[in-house]
């Protein structure tokens, strides 16, 4: 049980001097339609034992299982010395580095978060961290309509291949301030932006161009051409990228002939393990022209007055915590210990280290993708330039097949019907540098036991 200091009858006497029947008077000022409605389908809470029992009995259910899903949180081998070092009290238990002076350990350690960051993306800032990549897309958009001066309106085209969910969070953040979100359609066959479809959004006023390098479906876009597109109609482009794959290909802040203004992306891949759904972090870089407009925190060097090297917390307004409404942003925080393992893996591993879990995943995906050319009731829809993901076509419904081959011990993808279903029968599948050949194979073989078996079932 939680610890509440204050009985009935203590929050009745406060409630008598202050002069009101209960709590809920309390928020009368807040207009009937904004109040949150029952959440009716939330069922009631379990005491401790029996929800670490539900946990660890749902935990059990992955045990084993070779994860296939990606979409977004992908699987990556974790040297041990990044939770090991993580995880240690200076770094588990820190708090807010308000005062320089009891935290440059944390300040230092963010500072070359911040400095990593920006060499992955090639752009010239980065903050401290946001809560995780749907969040930050939403914040670089509202960074977007405020910095771009030369839009007149609130509008942002985004591309059908960015992922779906991040598309949804994306609206449900900034619908409610007046910014309308159109989408650039989805070219079926290849998987990637329809570029002839560019041409119907040249005569609108768009304050930015939303755009995936690599798309939700693997697929490598022509970022060079669409940067180019939309900074030449006066958009700023955002580029959503996996920093993973950016070890490979060219970087946002090299798109076009002047680079994407704003980068965004979730750091999951950058040693955090696939835990139930989090916490992971968001990132977000950008040209130094849009620094005062970047949410959160952003730490800095400097000198004390003795010549010594020190960090400490700068170009955070105010306005985030106290004058909330003039606020840029009200993300006053940042995913401390998760971005504290991405910055040990990333010391660890290097750019070459990077590199070669690039490589290896492309190298592996490719390897699968051979092994289901020529299957009975499989169809690759992918082209040939993706990174770590790639979709196919079955013949038999997706969802039941998932669960086919999931009782086989095999996460077969994500199901893309609920989102796309314009492509038919799909899955998304990722392949990683942590699956062996051998591991291919049994999921070439579970795929195939699945189909036969749902060929029956019909």
């Amino acid at each position: 049980m939680p610890f509440i200091p204050h009985t009935d009858q203590d929050v009745q006497k406060m409630l008598d001097v202050i002069g009101v029947d209960s709590i809920d008077d309390l928020f009368d000022e807040i207009p009937e339609h904004l109040r949150a409605k029952p959440m009716d389908g939330i069922p009631e809470g379990l005491n401790e034992m029996a929800m670490m029992r539900v946990l660890s009995e749902r935990a059990q259910q992955d045990d084993g299982a070779l994860c296939f899903i990606g979409a977004g949180a992908y699987e990556h081998h974790i040297p041990a010395a990044v939770w090991s070092t993580a995880m240690r009290g200076e770094f588990l238990t820190a708090y807010t580095p308000y005062q320089a002076e009891a935290s440059q350990g944390t300040l230092q350690l963010i500072y070359e978060y911040q400095t990593m960051m920006c060499q992955i993306t090639g752009l010239d800032v980065s903050n401290a961290s946001l809560y995780d990549g749907a969040s930050g897309l939403a914040e670089a958009v509202l960074m977007a309509i405020r910095a771009n001066r030369k839009s007149k309106s609130k509008k942002v085209l985004l591309a059908g291949s960015v992922h779906p969910l991040y598309r949804k969070v994306v609206n449900d953040i900034v619908s409610n301030q007046g910014i309308t979100l159109d989408t650039l359609p989805l070219n079926t066959q290849d998987l990637c932006i329809e570029h002839e479809a560019l041409s119907q959004f040249e005569s609108q006023d768009y304050a930015a161009l939303v755009i995936a390098q690599p798309n939700f479906f693997g697929t490598l876009e022509d970022v060079n051409t669409l940067t180019n597109w939309g900074q030449n109609h006066g958009m700023l482009v955002i580029g959503v990228v996996n920093p993973m794959a950016m070890a490979m290909l060219a970087p946002p802040g090299e798109w076009g002939d002047n680079g994407a203004d704003i980068a965004v992306g979730e750091g999951q891949p950058l040693g955090l393990p696939l835990a139930s759904g989090g916490p992971y972090f968001g990132f977000v870089c950008c040209k130094q022209k849009l620094v005062r407009q970047m949410p959160g925190r952003i730490i800095g060097r400097t000198v004390d007055l003795e010549g010594k090297e020190g960090f400490t917390l700068t170009l955070q307004a105010r306005e985030q915590h106290i004058r909330r409404s003039k606020a840029t942003s009200n993300i006053c925080t940042n995913q401390g210990l998760a971005v504290t393992a991405a910055t040990v893996y990333l010391t660890l591993l290097g750019f070459n280290g990077l590199l070669k879990v690039a490589q290896a995943s492309h190298h592996n995906t490719n390897l699968l993708v051979s092994k289901l050319q020529g299957i009975s009731g499989v169809t690759i829809r992918s082209p040939k330039t993706v990174f770590h993901e790639f979709v196919i076509e079955l013949d038999r419904n997706v969802s039941e097949v998932i669960e086919l081959m999931a009782e086989q011990g095999v996460l077969g993808g994500f199901d893309l019907t609920d989102y796309y279903a314009e492509l038919g029968n799909c899955l998304l599948v990722c392949v990683t540098e942590v699956k062996t050949e051998s591991d291919l194979d049994l999921f070439v073989d579970a795929l195939k036991r699945a189909l036969q078996e749902g060929a029956v079932k019909c």
